[in-house]
This record gives C-alpha cells, structure tokens and sequence, in this order.
C-alpha cells in the first residue's frame, strides 16, 4: 500500500516523502494493525464474558418395562412409559459474571493503551530511518564531490607525469585516493537504497522506484544544547505504556477476584413435567443442585487461586519495571537530545569550518608549490572525515530531538 500522502516525481522513478508523511504513514503500518486486530480480540472477550448461563431443556423416557411390556396405544399418551421435559438454569453466585467481565473490559484499556505506545514505537523507527535515508542521502552528494575533486586531481597529476613535471609516485597515490573516492561513492549508494527499503517497510509503501527523503532536519541546535540539567519530564503515569501495565495489573486483580469466587459454588434449579398413563398426566418435578466443594473432598479451588495471585503479582512486577524503564528512558532521552546537540552544534559552528578553511588553504598552496601532495591529500582526506563525522552528529542530534518530542506528546487521558 502506497503512502497517500507520496508525491511521484516527473521522472516516476521515486518518491519523495517529507518526516511528517512519513510518521503519518506509520500509524497505519502492520505493526498498529496487528494491535488493532489484538483489541478486538479483547473485545470480543467482553462478549464472551458478560453472558449468564442458558437454560438447559431436557427430555427423557424413563420406567421402560421391559419384562412386561409397555402395552399398546399411541406412544405419547397410552403406552406405560414415563416421559417428562424440563428446563435448568444455573444461577451464578459470587458476583462471577460481573468480575470475569470486568477482567475483560480492563484487559481491553490495556489493548487501548498498547495501541497507543505501538504508534509511539513505531513512529520513532520509521524518524530514525527517515533520518538514516536522509543522512545517506546527503553523504552520497559530499561523497560524490570528493570522488569529482580526487578524479581531477588524478588526471591533473597524470598530465604532469607526462610532462615531466611529477614523479610516478605520487601520481599511482592519486589514482588510488580517486579509486577509494569512487569505491566510497558506491558504497553510499548501497547504503542509501538499503535505508530506502527500511522506510518502505516501515510505511508500508510497495510503489515503482524508491523513497526520497526531504531535507527535514531540526532546528534549535544551541536551545537543545543549552537544556536545563534537571527539566520537567511529562508524569510517566501518562504515558501508553505505563496505562496497559496498570490496567493489566486490574485485568489480573479482576481475575483473583474470579478464582475466589468459584469458593461460592453455583446453583442449579430445574423442573420438569412428567407424564406417565397409568399413574397421572400430570407430575411435576422440582430440582436443585449444588457442587460441594470445599464440603466433601479436600479441594477449594486452591490451584487457581493460587495462580491468579501469581498472576496479579507478575503483573504487580512489570508494572513497576516499565515504570522504572520510563523514568530511566526520560532521562537517557534528555541526555541524548542535550548532548547529540552540543556535538553537532561544535561540528557546525567551528570544527566544520575550519577544516574547510584548512582544506581550501591546502589546495591554494598546492596549486602554488608551496605543498608537498602528501599534504593536500591529508587535507583532504581530513576534510572528507570531518563531513561525514559533523553529517553522524546532525542524524543523532536529529533521531534524539524527534524521540524527545515524541515522548513529551504523551498526555495523561
């Protein structure tokens, strides 16, 4: 399914998606689908659950002689067979119905809950592959200008050869440093269609060609630097996560209640209408039945009681834990997003420039004698390091700002 949101380019070759098509694609992805199809599993559940038994109709034949025959005569009405109908219901007793149905319905809050940290989850895969693709995309165009620029060194330096002016050597060292530039180049390009395919799949996108990320990158490097060292975190117990383990921790409480109220044992009632010629048309039978657990034998229920209170007690245990691993991923979140910052806005505002300025200073003293190639080619290959180590800051300070944001949306209902 192709995200409706694509533009095809003229050429119908790519797609170009921009962050927030793409984190819209992704709320619709298989992953929010199948925990869409798991909350109505468990709210079918809540069907299944909130019903009281069905009356059972019964029928029977009974005082059949078959020494001396049943004589003769209509079968309904003559023949000395004792025939009756009846009807049992079950009367439920310990409140069972409303607990196994509340277990259900808080079973689907967590299904909710999940839904929602779903779209979370895999909004944050699909910016973190978005920001791959688009880095990919960025480091094939400085790649390229690095292969262009090392291929007209390497012919430049194979005139001079011919023409007496550069020894072989550093000529062979120019063509390897252009054959690096290009096998780099090719390998950025792999590296791109494979982020492509990673987006495609997160977004459910199946059309011709390939994705095209938009230059989204954010903004606010030095406010994102400058983040107080202790911030107001958004409350955890808001977060989707947080809500499915709780409301898993009722589903379980519920369920405890259920298994204690099996100890209250259901009732039975019945009637039936006999008929059998000879004696009376008309006999009418009164029944009540009651299981005696607890009464006769020594087993209450024990086993499942038992295990619901495990149950309630793991659910107990993991709430707490996602607690926990909220709190801590608030804070490693903030961290990241401070940190991601402050070494990307290095990168920009100082350690790219001024290896630019070095590399441009390079090629100036080269071009005039005044620098050996040895020199112009560590230039450069300084430069060529520093754009891809300031292109890994801008990608991490942009997967933290997004993960960041993503987290502070979450709202208590």
């Amino acid at each position: 399914m192709a995200a409706p949101a694509a533009r095809q380019s003229p050429s119908a070759t790519t797609t170009t998606f921009s962050l927030a098509q793409a984190l819209q694609a992704a709320r619709s992805n298989l992953d929010v689908s199948l925990a869409r199809r798991a909350l109505a599993a468990a709210q079918s559940d809540v069907v299944a659950a909130d019903h009281a038994p069905a009356p059972v109709l019964s029928a029977k034949a009974a005082s059949i002689d078959l020494q001396n025959g049943i004589g003769g005569g209509n079968i309904v009405t003559q023949k000395r067979i004792d025939k009756a109908i009846g009807l049992d219901w079950t009367w439920e007793r310990g409140n069972k119905r409303e607990l196994r149905t509340l277990a259900a319905q808080r079973t689907v809050s967590a299904a909710q809950a999940d839904i929602e940290e779903t779209l979370i989850q895999q909004q944050l895969v699909t910016a973190f592959s978005y920001f791959d693709l688009l880095a990919a995309q960025e480091r094939i165009v400085q790649v390229d200008a690095i292969a262009r620029s090392a291929g007209q060194l390497s012919n430049t330096a194979a005139r001079r050869v011919q023409a007496g002016d550069l020894p072989a050597l550093d000529a062979a060292r120019t063509e390897i440093e252009a054959q690096r530039a290009s096998t780099d180049l090719l390998t950025a390009q792999l590296d791109r269609q494979r982020a492509a395919l990673s987006l495609a799949q997160l977004t459910g996108f199946t059309g011709p060609g390939t994705l095209v990320a938009q230059p989204d990158w954010p903004s606010r490097l030095a406010g994102d630097a400058a983040l107080d060292e202790a911030p107001i975190y958004p409350s955890i117990e808001g977060r989707a996560d947080v809500r499915a383990a709780q409301q898993r921790v009722e589903a379980a409480r519920a369920a405890l209640d259920v298994a204690l109220a099996q100890k209250k044992a259901d009732i039975t009632l019945g009637t039936s209408y006999d008929h059998f010629p000879g004696t009376s048309n008309r006999l009418l039978e009164l029944r009540l039945q009651m299981p005696l657990y607890g009464v006769v034998g020594g087993y209450n229920f024990q086993g499942e009681i038992a295990r619901a209170q495990a149950q309630l007690d793991q659910a107990q245990d993991g709430l707490e834990k996602i607690r926990r691993n909220a709190v801590a991923e608030l804070q490693r979140l903030q961290q990241d997003r401070q940190g991601a910052a402050a070494r990307a806005l290095s990168y920009e505002n100082t350690i790219l420039p001024r290896a630019r300025k070095v590399a441009e200073m390079a090629e100036l003293a080269y071009s005039k004698g005044a620098m050996s190639l040895t020199e112009l080619i560590d230039a450069r290959r300084t430069l060529r390091t520093i754009l891809i180590e300031d292109l890994a800051a801008r990608t991490d300070h942009a997967k933290a700002a997004q993960a960041w944001q993503l987290r502070q949306e979450q709202r208590q209902p």
